[in-house]
């Protein structure tokens, strides 16, 4: 058995021998998937420790902490996307914390380098293109920058954290110039302004608004396990895939963690907390819930992430690309990509 799995397995004989603790832990949310409900009553279920939570959209939560201070009840923080957690950072909203188990199950490059915020799940932003109008679809990122593709690309707005976290990869991967170079090309070739959800540039494709767009792949994988508004099953066949950039950095990963409050009034039970999502079945949740890929390595995947494929993952140390997102946000600005 591999040195994770045990330590997984080990992991939740620990919690489970813990069921009798008293406590509880406040957490701030920007997750809002049904799904996660079973990671809350796995953890209390396990624990006896009670899970109190604040559900926001991850600024306002950012916001919210800074406003509270000292006197915040807030003992963990989940927000989606490397540039929040490093905003959060950058907010001290967050502390750094010492865990044996968080370093051994969460690979170091999906991890703050001063442990402040730990990555727990992942999603590839990869390329979709409609195969039926689209013979020869980029094969990496800076192509879709290619004259060849003029009129023919959505993406998300700049604003989106997706997006500032995707040129703040290429920023890091490439060069500030080669990214200044993409950023350019890419607002030349859009086929309309960037507008709406990740789920909506999939659509576009399907309603010919656009031939290429760039998405997550848990939006896709959604939408092969039911149904989805503007994205029936008889049509997802027109839709292609590619993993970007297998020939050299790889394909970009967005992730999804949390971190422990700055001034959490329960901090022992926070780690805990956070821990336990690094365990084996968290991980599975994140994945056969809400089609995402697990951050600890040999977590067995859904059926429907497991459909889109094997590929190889952009290795880049997040924490450093996160350190680009201003300068991203400012080539964005200078190009014109609102």
């Amino acid at each position: 058995m591999k040195l994770k799995t045990l330590l997984g397995t080990a992991l939740m004989l620990t919690l489970a021998s813990e069921a009798m603790a008293e406590g509880e832990v406040n957490l701030y949310s920007s997750r809002h998937y049904d799904t996660d409900e079973r990671l809350y009553s796995d953890f209390e279920e396990a624990t006896g420790i009670r899970v109190n939570r604040i559900e926001g959209k991850g600024d306002e939560l950012i916001t919210r902490l800074q406003a509270e201070g000292k006197n915040s009840p807030a003992d963990v923080l989940l927000t989606v996307d490397t540039s929040r957690l490093e905003r959060a950072k950058s907010a001290g909203v967050l502390q750094s914390i010492d865990s044996d188990v968080l370093e051994a199950r969460v690979p170091g490059n999906l991890q703050d380098a001063d442990n402040q915020w730990f990555g727990f799940s992942q999603r590839a932003r990869i390329i979709f293109y409609n195969k039926e109008r689209v013979a020869h679809p980029p094969l990496d990122y800076l192509s879709l920058a290619d004259e060849t593709y003029r009129g023919m690309v959505c993406h998300r707005s700049s604003t989106n954290p997706y997006s500032q976290t995707l040129l703040s990869a290429v920023i890091a991967n490439h060069g500030e110039e080669a990214a200044r170079a993409w950023a350019e090309g890419m607002v030349i070739n859009f086929a309309r302004e960037p507008q709406g959800g990740d789920t909506d540039q999939l659509r576009a494709l399907l309603s010919g608004e656009c031939d290429i767009s760039v998405s997550n792949t848990y939006y896709f994988a959604r939408a092969l396990r039911k149904d989805v508004q503007g994205l029936a099953q008889d049509d997802l066949p027109q839709i292609g895939w590619i993993f970007p950039a297998q020939n050299a950095e790889g394909a970009h990963m967005n992730l999804s963690g949390g971190g422990v409050a700055a001034h959490a009034p329960n901090r022992e039970n926070a780690i805990k907390f956070l821990e336990y999502l690094a365990s084996d079945s968290a991980q599975q949740y994140f994945s056969g819930g809400n089609d995402e890929y697990p951050a600890v390595p040999g977590v067995g995947l859904s059926p429907s992430v497991a459909r889109l494929g094997l590929f190889r993952p952009d290795a880049v140390d997040l924490s450093e690309v996160a350190k680009n997102v201003p300068t991203a946000q400012k080539i964005f600005n200078e190009v014109g990509w609102y």
